[in-house]
């Protein structure tokens, strides 16, 4: 057990090395974060989804926004597409890959930024979300495992960690880059916290 123990810790720590290592990918972070800062400071909101797992930490970044992450300050307008209604309504009327597409149709507008994760870059839904956004003229931040991937391809700014097999050690990462957007946009709008 404990082999498997460190075995796991070292790939975590290989990933975020190779995050660490991957200029593209930093840039890629900043850019995220100056988008998401200047739709909040123009009265604008971000939206974000994903499935499975990528929807609990769609949802996790929406609640830290709205909320607080380390110290108070005013909330930021952020929203989680998952609605259990929404999604069996559209689901049931339209089919899944329209879930989160819809949702967007109905509630973004251009200035707004969109957060689309997916650990593959291929989720069908989470693709027919970016055209969606596109054609409301929504900032696209894409968060996904696989380069070149559609979402990597499609996405206004894709920020992209492969690392290992599975999606697990995929998604270690983006728990990562999503605390650092939020500090990100949090040390722009309040500087004094982190003084």
């Amino acid at each position: 057990m404990i082999e498997v123990i460190k075995y796991n810790l070292l790939q975590a720590k290989q990933g975020i090395d190779q995050l660490l290592a991957n200029e593209k990918t930093l840039n890629a972070i900043q850019c995220a974060a100056e988008a998401l800062i200047k739709s909040f400071d123009t009265g604008n909101k971000v939206l974000s989804c994903g499935n499975g797992g990528s929807m609990c930490d769609a949802m996790h970044f929406a609640e830290e926004l709205t909320g607080r992450f380390r110290k108070d300050r005013r909330p930021f307008p952020a929203i989680a597409i998952c609605d259990p209604s929404h999604f069996t309504c559209v689901g049931n009327d339209y089919g899944f890959d329209d879930v989160f597409a819809r949702y967007i149709v109905a509630h973004a507008k251009a200035g707004d930024c969109l957060l689309a994760i997916s650990t593959s870059g291929t989720s069908k839904n989470i693709m027919k979300a970016i055209a969606a956004a596109k054609q409301q003229k929504v900032t696209v931040i894409g968060l996904t495992g696989k380069e070149n991937s559609l979402l990597d391809e499609q996405a206004d700014i894709s920020i992209c960690t492969p690392i290992g097999e599975f999606s697990d050690r995929v998604q270690e990462l983006h728990i990562k880059v999503i605390h650092t957007l939020i500090e990100l946009v949090e040390r722009g709008f309040c500087p004094e916290n982190y003084a």
